[in-house]
Formats: structure tokens, C-alpha cells, sequence
């Protein structure tokens, strides 16, 4: 392994400690040598040598620190990553980039001017499921695609504890936290639309943010792609559903990852990210005779350390990363559009 990445995380909270710490610990490039923790102390618990630092701007100046990944409030990733370009650090940012496309395209242009690296951390892209329904895809089993829905739902009829995904501020809401999740994975299979039709819902008692959202993307060739989410889903729905002129495929979502991980299981444990059996993708083809063939498809493995060796490799050996910028731009315009007919020019 190359010089080891010296890696700083701007918080410390669900995201930093499952999604982010324990990957960055496992992977031979890194080394998770910082944390902001402005309030109470956790991370010495699980990474006894990590150094915390009281603020934001003190890790930031911190000369050590080759990257930073701002898992910080929706709201706040503009103006953190800009901080940490003009300090001369490559940049690992949560999903939903920025509120705007705008906002983006200008962090893209910073980062082009300051020779330091952009990657928007978009996790999904390494679930089981979806790697499972990317291969089928891929293989051109099903022939012509016609109608494909992707869904991520959950159960949560209550005001949540996170006031920064519950108040009006820039890039709140379901769509800006489950969406940009679901539109990334559209734009990944089939790239930007021709055109989109949105809508939006508030559903639990006392919300005031958007708790669900339907987005129909019009593709060439008569391509229909659906993206739901919704936070009443006592009985979630499939995650995808595709139907084409040779068959169809229903998967469920399956990925254990963050399951495991809040048990304290470790990426580099045996079994992590293998999914049920029982949920494996189910594919219904025709025969020639008009009796159907169904088969079970088993899933490769989730794995998040995908995305963070790519980082590695895009920062060490300037290999492309997986998450490109005009997929980010594209999706961005999706999110911060009104409901309602939208065109891509």
C-alpha cells in the first residue's frame, strides 16, 4: 500500500461512527487520524489513538489531514467543503452534496482551481440489491426495459429527533435525504432524463418537511422510471420492480450493512454485507412456448469499503471515481425542483 491518507471527520454522530469510521479503520490506505467533537466526547471509545478536536477550524488547519469527510448537516456542506478546498484538503462529502446544483457546480470549480479532489459519498451504489438488479440490468437478460420502479421506504409516523432533516432549512426533506439515494441509483442505471414529473407530500401529524415523494423519469425509447419513497410504509413495498420485453425482476431490499454495523460488526467480519437467501432477486422470463421461467438470483455481498477504495485510488493513482459530476449536477436539478413538469434542456 501507498502513502497512507491521513483522514479527518467532521462529526461524530450515526453517520460518522457507522457509515464512515469503521470503514476507514479496516481500509490499509487510511488512517482515521481526526474528529471534530465540539460538545460530548465519544469517539476515544471506539478509537482510543484518535485525536478531537473542539472545533471545526481546528482540525481543518490541521497540516497532517490530507482528507476530510463533512457528514455534517445537510445545510452546512457548502460552506464546509469550501473550507476545507481552500485549505488544501481532499473532500469526502455525505449525500445530498449541496441544496442546489449551482451550489455544486461551484464547489467542482474550486476544486478544479485548487488541485483537491471532490467525492460525493453515495453509499447505496455498494448495497446488495442494488448491485444485484445493476448486473441483471447489465447482462441484457431482460431485453428492452419498459417500466422500472425503485422504492426505499420506512415506518416513522413520528416528528424525528434530528431537527435538521425536521426544520425548513436548505436541502431538508425526504427527497433531499432517502431521494438523493434513489435518483442517484436512476441516473447510475440509465443516466439524466429527458424529462421529470414531481411530487411531493406531507403526511404525519405536525411536519413540516416533505415526508414523502414520487418521481416519474422519462427516458429515450419509451423508458419509464419511477422513484418513490414514503415514511408510512408499515409494509414496504419491493425496492425494485422492473419489467421489459423478456421478463420481469422484483427484488426486495436486502443490503445488511448498516444492520450489522449498528451491532458492531466490522466491514472485514466474516459474513458482512451478505444478504438472506430467502430475499434474493426473483426473475420471471418467457419461454418460447409462453410458460414462464422463474429463477432466484443471489446477490454478491454488499460492500461500502468499494466507495473508500475508490476514494483511495482516485487520490493516490488519480483513477476516475465512481460518482461522476455530471451525475451529481443532474441530480441536484431533480431535488431542488419544484413539483410539478420539469425538461432537461
Amino acid at each position: 500500500m501507498e502513502k497512507i491518507i491521513n483522514t479527518g471527520l467532521l462529526a461524530y454522530g450515526m453517520s460518522g461512527k457507522l457509515f464512515h469510521a469503521p470503514f476507514l479503520s479496516v481500509h490499509p490506505g487510511f488512517n482515521l487520524s481526526a474528529v471534530a467533537e465540539r460538545n460530548e466526547k465519544k469517539a476515544h471509545k471506539d478509537y482510543p489513538e484518535i485525536n478531537s478536536y473542539d472545533s471545526i477550524d481546528e482540525l481543518l488547519n490541521d497540516p497532517e489531514i490530507e482528507l476530510v469527510v463533512v457528514n455534517t448537516p445537510n445545510f452546512t456542506h457548502y460552506d464546509y467543503t469550501k473550507q476545507a478546498l481552500l485549505k488544501g484538503k481532499h473532500v469526502l462529502v455525505e449525500k445530498p452534496f449541496t441544496p442546489t446544483a449551482e451550489e455544486a457546480k461551484d464547489l467542482f470549480d474550486l476544486s478544479r482551481e485548487t488541485g483537491k479532489q471532490i467525492f460525493v459519498y453515495q453509499n447505496r451504489r455498494c448495497d446488495s440489491d442494488y448491485l444485484a438488479v445493476k448486473k441483471v440490468i447489465d447482462s441484457g437478460v431482460l431485453g428492452k426495459l419498459v417500466e422500472v420502479h425503485i422504492r426505499f421506504d420506512r415506518y416513522r409516523n413520528v416528528i424525528g429527533p434530528k431537527t435538521f432533516k425536521e426544520e425548513l432549512v436548505p436541502a431538508t426533506g425526504l427527497q433531499y435525504d432517502l431521494g438523493a439515494h434513489l435518483v442517484d441509483q436512476a441516473i447510475d442505471l440509465f443516466g439524466t432524463p429527458l424529462s421529470f414529473y414531481k411530487v411531493l407530500g406531507k403526511n404525519r401529524k405536525d411536519t413540516k418537511v416533505d415526508d414523502y415523494f414520487h418521481f416519474h423519469l422519462q427516458y429515450p425509447n419509451s423508458l419509464q422510471v419511477f422513484v418513490c419513497s414514503t415514511m408510512l410504509a408499515p409494509a414496504p413495498q419491493e425496492s425494485f420492480l422492473i419489467h421489459a420485453t423478456e421478463g420481469s425482476l422484483v427484488k426486495y431490499k436486502a443490503d445488511t450493512q448498516e444492520a450489522q454495523l449498528l451491532k458492531d460488526i466490522r466491514p472485514d467480519s466474516e459474513g458482512f454485507g451478505e444478504e438472506p437467501e430467502e430475499l434474493a432477486a426473483s426473475l420471471t422470463r418467457m419461454n418460447p412456448d409462453g410458460s414462464k421461467k422463474e429463477e432466484r438470483l443471489l446477490s454478491e455481498k454488499g460492500n461500502y469499503l468499494q466507495l473508500f477504495e475508490a476514494v483511495y485510488q482516485a487520490i493516490r493513482n488519480n483513477q476516475p471515481y465512481l460518482v461522476k459530476e455530471e451525475q451529481v449536477l443532474a441530480q441536484l436539478r431533480i431535488l431542488e425542483a419544484p413539483a410539478g413538469f420539469h425538461e432537461f434542456s
